[in-house]
């Protein structure tokens, strides 16, 4: 069985990588491939029947599987818009989001349609604002685009970073920024915090023709997650050699911190506020109903991290 995962050197996608290392799948019987593919190409690959599972933001699906036709989300990830806004040390206060206007932003592709539209709905007009949104020219799809964006803001490249939780850390550590927005902590607009959260997805073939092999992925990611939460520390150790040194000693302290968010149910109101961004940016024509978006035959192990957790 093989998983699609676009950053290794993230906090997003841990509760899989940890789950790999600590040998969690094979407690389910599953013998599981981590591969390291960017986003798009792996929901390709899903597509194609490359890959059993794509981990990714929750909405990236639609820019592979129109109107969600074909896929569907099993487990969150993640709870909530796991990006954060960092920008350059002494150019804006916590929440001050109009301090990007006139600023070049690095961000990666997914994540730009949820930054765009936290832009507008902040007020922002991108174009008449002159905020300058994209990925880094020198981006290696190799290298962690967080932790490339973060030393980009180091070296005066750009002005500000989109990215990741350990991607905003390490630009902060590098006393290049701090963080200006965080959603999931109540900065930026109304709503902010559910355009959308890090999610596994697979096909509706896979769930059909492997229900089993689904339910004991979910498992695993419930008993990961809840690991995270009771021992983050062990966990960080766990993956540190998977890590650059300087990302590796920022783990700890990111997962500590963020213990709340690593829990596996996707809720209704979740799936409301994608729908609601995913409509306003086109990536659907109108909102999708929750059993179409989501695998609910499985949502009932979810529960399951109350028990262990």
């Amino acid at each position: 069985m093989r998983i699609a995962v676009p950053d290794f050197v993230s906090s997003t996608h841990i509760a899989l990588i940890a789950a790999n290392e600590l040998g969690l799948f094979a407690d389910e019987g599953q013998e599981v491939d981590i591969v390291h593919i960017p986003l798009m190409q792996g929901l390709e690959s899903l597509r194609d029947g490359g890959v059993d599972f794509c981990s990714g933001a929750a909405h990236a699906p639609l820019m592979i599987f129109p109107e969600w036709r074909g896929v569907k989300l099993v487990a969150a990830l993640m709870q909530g818009t796991h990006w954060m806004l960092v920008m350059r040390s002494g150019q804006a206060k916590r929440g001050e989001i109009n301090a990007g206007k006139g600023r070049r932003i690095a961000t990666d592709r997914g994540p730009d349609l949820v930054f765009k539209y936290l832009l507008r709905q902040s007020g922002i007009d991108i174009q008449c604002d002159q905020v300058e949104i994209g990925p880094l020219a020198t981006d290696d799809p190799n290298i962690s685009f967080g932790v490339a964006a973060a030393r980009a803001l180091a070296d005066g490249r750009v002005d500000g970073l989109w990215a990741n939780a350990l991607g905003c850390e390490l630009a902060a550590q590098l006393g290049a920024g701090s963080v200006i927005v965080d959603t999931r902590r109540g900065d930026g607009p109304i709503g902010a915090e559910n355009y959308s959260f890090a999610a596994l997805a697979t096909t509706e073939f896979n769930i059909e023709k492997n229900p089993d092999r689904i339910e004991a992925v979910i498992r695993t990611i419930v008993r990961a997650q809840s690991m995270i939460r009771q021992e983050p520390q062990r966990v960080a150790e766990v993956v540190r050699t998977l890590f650059p040194t300087t990302e590796a000693e920022l783990i700890a302290q990111i997962l500590a911190r963020d213990v709340d968010f690593y829990r596996s149910s996707i809720s209704v109101s979740a799936i409301d506020g994608m729908n609601r961004f995913a409509t306003a940016v086109g990536l659907i024509s109108s909102p999708v109903p929750y059993d179409q978006v989501v695998a609910t035959r499985f949502r009932s192990l979810w529960s399951e991290q109350k028990k262990r957790g």
